[in-house]
């Protein structure tokens, strides 16, 4: 447990939340500012500032939750068409809190919410380049 993490404060029952779900790895509460009614976060009971510093069981039980998680919020009648999953690994990604967590967020057709992305003007990377990048990528991977 971090003292200064509100998420691990929330896990030891010294800060508020409404909790949804717990089990001995991961626990869903409501976002309180959602982005929409039944806006979920699904944390690890153990800190880690990073995805990658998680054990994989923990991810996927985290993945497991989210996907109970987005089924129930569907199920509601909260009036959800759809939900985003998002992971925002690092605060260069927009991760305003440093315990990893996985957000369930619900949708609803023209709620004004989405993903824009700016790729910049020109055309995309030659396969080349793309497959440079990947063996990069397969090579860190491996260390």
């Amino acid at each position: 447990m971090s003292a200064d993490c509100v998420f691990c404060r929330i896990l030891a029952n010294q800060a508020p939340a409404s909790i949804v779900h717990r089990d001995p790895l991961c626990t869903a509460f409501l976002d309180n500012r959602p982005l929409n009614p039944g806006h979920l976060l699904v944390v690890p009971n153990r800190h880690a500032d990073r995805l990658e510093d998680l054990p994989p069981d923990t991810v996927a039980a985290m993945a497991r939750v989210a996907q109970r998680m987005a089924a129930a919020v569907r199920q509601s009648d909260l009036g959800c068409h759809a939900v985003n999953l998002l992971l925002s690994d690092g605060r260069a990604a927009g991760q305003e809190v440093q315990h990893a967590h996985l957000h369930v967020i619900p949708r609803q057709s023209g709620d004004g919410l989405g993903f824009r992305f700016c790729r910049g003007g020109g055309a995309p990377p030659d396969r080349a380049t793309l497959d440079q990048i990947a063996e990069r990528i397969r090579r860190a991977s491996r260390e």
